[in-house]
């Protein structure tokens, strides 16, 4: 059976009989699933204080599950990043262990392939994804099985429908990215991945328009977009418009990238702080292709 792992690098979990359900589902999946012991401590808006989680984080490694899942974002992991044991971790992956989780999850993400080249799978958590009570939703069926096809190796690609005019668009690059307002916490460090002709996703939440246009400006004042083959933009969810925006809106910001980038600017990508998410293996190398106004991102061959 294949081992699961949940633990709490980031924020503090509100309600544990979430995890549980979580764990329940996750075993109903057929994986054999291990609640870390310090998963669901609390200190201030935290699952723990700094040497707690990092501690879970070592732990979990030192275990070398097959997949090793985050319970939820939150924040919390930017105060680990100089303490985490990179090379404990990287051998962890090359162990056979699947990093999983998304959102402050990222910098954990990147980190990996910073210090390491290590692949890990930007996907689902515990607690909103598996743990998710049926009155509000339960879980979303693609979410679920594509995380499953995923740890199995059966999920080679994900497909969305995007913009018109990128008919025949065809390459190759490193996937990699997640959470704007985190991966842009990391640059200039030591724990952001030095990624040239990749292919960057980017998604986020609770973030204005014009706050994601001004971390997006930064990336690309800082060399970091201009270096890439392709953007994929996910979700930018749950923020409130304002009367003084007069139009301007997401759309306007992507229109407004593409005036200032050569590089193909795609959205669509169903990922993001969303019910239906896709996993996507960061650090792969993947293909990226159009066909009229269907994108796909494959690996695995």
């Amino acid at each position: 059976m294949t081992t699961l792992h949940l633990f709490s690098p980031s924020g503090v979990v509100p309600k544990a009989a979430q995890v549980k359900l979580a764990a329940k589902r996750l075993q109903a999946l057929g994986f054999e699933t291990h609640i870390d012991e310090a998963a669901l401590k609390r200190h201030q808006r935290f699952a723990g204080d700094d040497h707690t989680r990092l501690a879970a984080v070592h732990r979990v490694a030192h275990a070398s599950p097959s997949v090793a899942m985050a319970t939820r974002g939150g924040y919390g992991l930017t105060r680990l990043l100089d303490r985490i044991d990179w090379k404990l971790l990287v051998r962890s992956v090359e162990q056979g262990t699947r990093w999983v989780g998304y959102s402050d999850f990222t910098a954990l993400h990147l980190g990996l392939l910073a210090h390491g080249g290590a692949v890990s799978w930007a996907g689902p958590t515990a607690m909103e994804d598996l743990g998710r009570p049926d009155e509000r939703g339960g879980v979303d069926d693609v979410t679920v099985s594509c995380f499953a096809e995923a740890m199995s190796g059966e999920l080679e690609a994900v497909g969305f429908r995007t913009d018109a005019g990128f008919e025949g668009l065809s390459l190759r690059g490193t996937l990699w990215g997640g959470n704007l307002t985190m991966l842009n916490s990391l640059l200039g460090t030591p724990h952001f991945p030095q990624v040239r002709q990749g292919i960057l996703f980017l998604e986020d939440v609770n973030e204005h328009p014009y706050r994601i246009e001004r971390q997006l400006l930064q990336l690309l004042q800082a060399g970091v977009l201009s270096a890439q083959r392709a953007i994929l933009l996910g979700h930018f969810s749950d923020w409130k418009a304002s009367p003084l925006d007069r139009g301007f809106n997401l759309k306007a910001v992507c229109a407004y990238l593409r005036t200032q980038l050569r590089v193909p600017v795609l959205t669509g990508l169903p990922f993001g702080h969303v019910p239906t998410r896709v996993s996507l293996p960061v650090g792969s190398r993947v293909s990226l292709f159009v066909q009229g106004r269907e994108a796909f991102v494959q690996w695995g061959r």
